[in-house]
């Protein structure tokens, strides 16, 4: 069994264009005389690697805290893809994968609302890609509705760099964050 880890670092990863940018306050500092080590942070909820629930997009949706750990957890397939993802892209792509799909594009590769919506309607579980966001900076809004609007939550700034395509076995498990419309995961592929 191989464990490949899949996050990006919290306080080094780019943030997304007008996002707080995360950090760390130390407290307390061994180095500086106190007896242990003690840290604060802040950070936006779609920091790094995290994951978008329903909330996000959809008024009334769905928090991250009451998204079903089993949703996170489970057989995952990585495709290789670039540019726009279009629906027909995903009729190919989805008889052959797993409910739990990630997109590799080197960050980017984007869904159009046609692949967003074929997704939903092949019955996805869990949506993830490599970029900062699953939609297109063009039209974001459209592909976060549809698959958020379908209760499907997407994983984005995932790091797929050592990632080759195929079939792996996805833990990505959000802070239980009461309230929130997205969480930073820690998300890893497990290779048997």
């Amino acid at each position: 069994m191989k464990i490949l880890d899949i996050s990006r670092e919290l306080f080094a990863a780019p943030a997304y264009p007008g996002d707080p940018l995360p950090r760390r306050d130390p407290v307390r500092r061994m180095d500086m005389g106190d007896s242990y080590n003690l840290s604060g942070f802040y950070c936006c909820c779609h920091s790094a690697t995290h994951l978008d629930a329903p909330l996000h997009f959809i008024d009334g949706g769905m928090p991250v805290d009451q998204i079903p750990p089993e949703i996170c957890v489970g057989p995952c397939t990585v495709v290789e893809t670039e540019g726009l993802v279009t629906g027909a892209d995903i009729d190919r792509i989805s008889p052959a994968a797993e409910k739990r799909l990630l997109f590799k594009g080197e960050g980017n590769s984007f869904l159009s609302q046609s692949a967003a919506f074929a997704l939903a309607d092949a019955g996805f579980l869990l949506v993830g890609t490599d970029a900062q966001s699953i939609g297109a900076p063009d039209n974001e809004e459209a592909p976060h509705k549809e698959l958020l609007g379908a209760g499907i939550p997407i994983l984005e700034g995932l790091d797929l760099s050592a990632v080759q395509p195929g079939k792996y076995r996805l833990i990505a498990l959000p802070l239980l964050l009461g309230g929130a419309e997205a969480s930073p995961v820690r998300a890893v592929l497990i290779q048997s």
